[in-house]
């Protein structure tokens, strides 16, 4: 815990006890605890977020990517079918058919 031994938080436990009295001591430590819990709860919750939006924009590259990979196998496909038929007329012209 914070690298605190327990000599310390005896310490930390006896000021405060002088400080703050025996009445306002279980009060400040609820406070404490309430803060510390809703700490973590925030924390998690910009955790979470973060990891959302990384997901999103991974899944949103990985897309892209697919998208592309996609259109240039498209126009691949149509390069070959301009060339086939290229190649048809050069040879319709060449055994003599109009």
């Amino acid at each position: 815990m914070f690298g605190l031994g327990m000599q310390e938080l005896i310490v930390i436990f006896v000021i405060a006890l002088i400080i703050f009295g025996p009445r306002k001591l279980p009060e400040l430590g609820r406070s404490l605890g309430r803060g510390i819990a809703q700490f973590k709860r925030a924390t998690q919750d910009v955790k979470e977020s973060i990891e959302t939006e990384i997901q999103e924009t991974e899944q949103a590259v990985e897309k892209a990517k697919l998208d592309d990979h996609l259109d240039e196998r498209k126009k691949s496909s149509t390069a070959k079918k301009e060339g086939n038929e290229e190649e048809g007329e050069k040879e319709k012209n060449a055994y003599g058919n109009p």
